[in-house]
């Protein structure tokens, strides 16, 4: 009797599926090296809306009324997906058995690599700004390519940086409002526990937010849904760092509701790949859930990554040829140790309160608040009646020599009349000297002390010369959102969210190390009297370590930002709607009374407001179980970043004078094959981008005629472009075929044409020219010609075809060639004005200034193309019932050098410097340039226990 009841029950369930004419596919999923059973696997057929998550026993059962050949979709965080074909019959009930997932070790360690990427990348790369970050999530061969193999040579996702793609983190925008990028560095070193997200690319629907132009990224740390387990790694590199220790570890959601997450972690190395770089960073983790019921929990998450690092110098090709690719200018020995004088530091602790709650089985609402404050700094060497400390400086260089011209002879250049004893004289005292002189520069701080027969017996502390300080930024961030997710019918999804970001950033030069004297004058000694004064309410200050000096206010920003998105789903074809708004207020606060302008400085600006929108829509066409067709639209409005609002912020609360909102829209269109075997993606795309504005200061020779009628025409200048448009178009191909169940093989290409697409406005502001009578010294130079120059920065082809080998014994080796082309370096907009031709002594052209010869001068380089060899191999052990797993990289097998980008030095900024420079066959300003790394590896051990 017993016997017979399973069977009465299994006659009965098999007669209740016949009755309802519908199918089930069961299974169960386990990890395939421990055998456990995994939980929250999210199971789906393939292109339909069918989808359900694994129990706590690993089991699943779906439903459908699907027939015929499908294929079953199964998705972990950190495993690799598995697609598996099932052949679905009518009334059938399909078990599939236990389905072993693989874990995905190999990405933790990737992410790691792409992060020595970003952090690599900084404001003094000028346009070099990567995106690799953003691909931490993805699966496809093309975004694996440019995250792992073509990020080390800059390459950005359709050209666009990383402010176009909108990241957030339990709900908050992460993206900085001064320049709207991410500051990655503020989680560094925390990518183990960075492992829950969720990507959409280009402007494809996210359910968090809006997004840009470039993609959307989610990173959640809600401490249930990481898996449990403890995890300890060692690493060690030759790139940005040396050595890498982290622990992590995650305790599941227990009997009385609670769930915690911890990680902590070390990186650090003496000196990195370049010279004199040092690294020094540490990293701590938590996240706290605690479940209230069933439907509500609360998670509170933070974390804080400090780290420091000393930054490397662009370098012109005459340095490189007397150096080499690896050269460093900003650092020197002191006291036998290295000691760099730019140091970027980061500390930004973020903590994160949010509330889950579950409303109904359709509906859930997201509430958190969000606090970060700390500090940016970016250390150098300031000087006042002294020589540059710095040793590539162009007065040391042999070229300042080899490439002089005599006075110009009435409205004709001078004769050519290099030194070239001084010149050869120059190269001695270089490369006899080639670092930054610490041991002087302590000496001109300090006064010799004489006996009574005048001989110097010592030094005592005086004036200083030079100094260490710090460009700081302290930030404090208060963010609120909310967002709503519900199913309104069964094919209707609605997501609504809100969000509020208040900034508060006090800014301002601070002293970090006297170098051995008293005090440093608060004084610009390129001027004079009152308009020397930094802050005429306190003139003539002394300042020492820890004062602030030079510059000193704050900015405040505050963005209002609510969407909605309406999502529906259907047999055949999904589509989405979702609209945007927003408002924005930017406002300058200076705190000092600069002698520059003594009436624009002090106090309050006016608040500055944008109101900002954006509509997209797409379609997805789901032509079969293994073919789909997806179109992407989307026109919104963005307002500028608060760094383009006050171009010279550091003086005054001037604004830029009509500034307006930019656009930006974008168009692509894919198509989607993926099976068990062939996996592969063809997108074209279009993304323009109008009415940009950008700024940059920089030191300008032959610029403004001084009054006199000679040749003093020298200033330090602001440069701002208005009405900058972009275009940006091409192709991305991605293509995996699995040759058989061992042996696997990629490739991936990227095609572009990345160009400006008008000739931008060009207002300079001369301090210099600052006066009783003219308090906004900004000058109109007209356009700029740049349109259908390349935008820089980035190569705008790229290729990657790579073969994989994984061993049932879990090893694997793979290894990817990669080429890289049509890498262009960042122009002057100064050079593309009718200004450049104008002599600024006599205000009339200068007779030499010939179309012909405009063209050869103002020709836009073209990097050489590069192709790098990267090979990636691991080892997985079972021991004593722990996981075991070794990864190892090495990237530019072949130890190819090559450039990742540069720019054209403003400083000749007229034409005839800048021909009589190349002329002489050893230009003292030539281009600077942008190194990436020669062959690095990258090992790690870990074991999870």
């Amino acid at each position: 009797m017993k016997n017979s009841c399973p069977k009465v029950f299994f006659l009965m369930y098999s007669c209740l599926l016949f009755a309802q004419k519908e199918s089930f596919i069961s299974g169960k999923i386990i990890d395939s090296k421990s055998q456990i059973s995994l939980a929250g696997v999210v199971v789906s057929i393939q292109n339909t809306a069918v989808l359900q998550l694994t129990s706590s026993n690993g089991k699943f059962q779906l439903q459908t009324e699907l027939e015929g050949n499908q294929f079953l979709l199964l998705h972990n965080q950190g495993y690799k997906d598995k697609l598996i074909a099932v052949p679905i019959f009518k009334n059938k009930l399909i078990d599939l058995g236990t389905i072993p997932l693989e874990e995905d070790t190999e990405s933790v360690e990737q992410a790691a690599i792409i992060s020595i990427i970003d952090n690599d990348l900084n404001d003094d790369n000028g346009s070099s700004e990567g995106n690799s970050g953003l691909l931490l999530a993805t699966k496809d061969a093309f975004q694996q390519a440019t995250a792992f193999n073509w990020g080390q040579a800059r390459f950005r996702m359709r050209g666009l940086d990383s402010q176009y793609n909108q990241l957030l983190m339990n709900g908050f925008v992460l993206n900085k409002i001064h320049d709207g990028r991410p500051q990655w560095s503020d989680w560094g070193g925390i990518n183990e526990v960075l492992r829950n997200q969720e990507l959409a690319i280009g402007t494809s629907p996210s359910d968090f937010a809006f997004g840009g132009i470039l993609g959307t990224q989610h990173i959640s740390n809600q401490a249930s849904t990481y898996r449990k387990g403890t995890r300890i790694s060692f690493s060690g590199t030759n790139t940005n760092y040396r050595g890498r220790t982290m622990i992590s570890y995650a305790s599941g959601m227990n009997e009385k509701g609670w769930a915690i997450v911890f990680s902590a972690g070390k990186r650090y190395a003496n000196e990195g790949y370049f010279d004199g770089t040092s690294y020094d960073a540490n990293s701590i983790f938590t996240s706290i859930e605690k479940q209230l019921t069933k439907r509500n929990s609360i998670n509170f998450t933070a974390f804080f990554t400090p780290n420091s690092r000393g930054k490397n110098s662009p370098n012109t090709d005459e340095i490189t040829a007397l150096t080499s690719t690896k050269y460093n200018s900003y650092w020197g020995f002191q006291n036998g140790k290295q000691r760099n004088s730019r140091i970027k530091t980061v500390e930004e602790p973020i903590f994160m309160l949010n509330n889950y709650f579950k409303i109904n089985p359709a509906t859930q609402l997201h509430l958190g608040v969000l606090y970060q404050s700390g500090k940016i700094g970016n250390s150098n060497i300031d000087y006042q009646n002294a020589n540059s400390p710095v040793p590539s400086h162009y007065r040391k260089m042999p070229s300042y020599f080899s490439s002089l011209y005599a006075k110009d002879e009435g409205e004709f250049s001078g004769a050519f009349t290099p030194d070239m004893a001084n010149a050869e004289r120059s190269k001695s005292l270089f490369l006899a000297q080639p670092q930054i002189n610490w041991e002087a520069i302590y000496q001109a701080n300090q006064s010799p002390v004489l006996n009574a027969y005048g001989k110097i017996v010592g030094y005592v502390p005086a004036q200083s010369k030079y100094i260490l300080y710090e460009d700081r930024t302290d930030d404090q961030t208060l963010a609120f959102n909310a967002l709503v997710n519900t199913e309104l019918t069964e094919n209707i999804r609605l997501n609504a969210g809100v969000s509020l970001n208040k900034v508060h950033s006090h800014n301002y030069q601070k002293v970090l190390d006297l170098l051995g004297g008293l005090y440093f004058e608060d004084i610009d000694v390129f001027y004079k009297g009152d308009q020397a004064q930094s802050d005429l309410n306190y003139p003539n200050r002394q300042v020492k370590v820890g004062d602030a000096y030079g510059y000193n206010f704050n900015l405040k920003a505050a963005r209002l930002n609510g969407f909605t998105q309406f999502k529906f789903q259907y047999k055949k074809i999904d589509f989405y709607l979702a609209n945007e708004f927003s408002t924005s207020s930017y406002q300058r606060e200076g705190l000092y009374k600069n002698g520059i302008y003594p009436t624009s400085s002090l106090g309050k600006s006016a608040i500055i407001r944008f109101e900002n929108f954006g509509f997209k829509a797409g379609l997805t066409w789901k032509l079969s179980g293994k073919q789909l067709l997806i179109f992407n639209s989307s026109y919104a409005s963005k307002a500028p970043n608060l760094r383009a609002v006050f171009p010279n912020s550091r003086l005054n609360n001037t604004s830029v004078s009509g500034l307006e909102s930019e656009t930006n829209s974008s168009l692509d269109a894919s198509y989607v094959y993926r099976s068990p075997r062939l996996k592969m993606r063809l997108t074209g795309y279009y993304s323009p981008v109008k009415n940009a504005t950008e700024s940059s200061f920089f030191y300008a020779e032959g610029i403004f005629d001084n009054g006199a009628g000679d040749n003093s025409t020298n200033a330090f200048v602001s440069q701002t472009l208005t009405h900058l448009d972009k275009t940006n178009w091409g192709t991305e191909l991605s293509f995996e075929y699995q040759i058989n169940p061992t042996l696997k093989t990629t490739l991936a290409a990227g095609f572009g044409e990345y160009r400006y697409a008008s000739n931008p406005n060009v207002t300079i502001t001369n301090d210099a020219k600052a006066s009783a009578e003219n308090t906004l010294p900004v000058f109109d130079f007209g356009t700029a010609t740049l349109k259908n120059y390349r935008q820089a920065g980035m190569p705008q082809q790229a290729y990657s075809f790579g073969l994989e080998y994984r061993n049932p014994k879990y090893w694997w080796v793979s290894t990817n060639v990669n080429y890289l082309a049509n890498s262009f370096i960042d122009i002057s907009p100064i050079a593309r004005t009718a200004v450049f031709f104008t002599n600024p002594v006599s205000g009339f052209p200068f007779p030499e200034a010939t179309e012909e010869r405009a063209k050869v001068l103002l020709q836009q380089e073209e990097l050489a193309p590069v192709m790098l060899l990267n090979l990636v191999g691991g080892k997985s052990w079972r021991i004593f019932k722990k996981n075991l797993n070794l990864f190892c990289s090495i990237n530019n097998v072949l130890n190819t050098a090559f450039k990742t980008g540069g720019y054209e030095q403003a400083r000749n900024a007229n034409f005839r410097q800048r021909d009589q420079d190349v002329s002489s066959g050893t230009p003292n300003f030539g281009n600077n340039y942008f190194y990436g790394y020669g062959r690095t590896y990258f090992v790690s051990l870990s074991i999870q226990l």
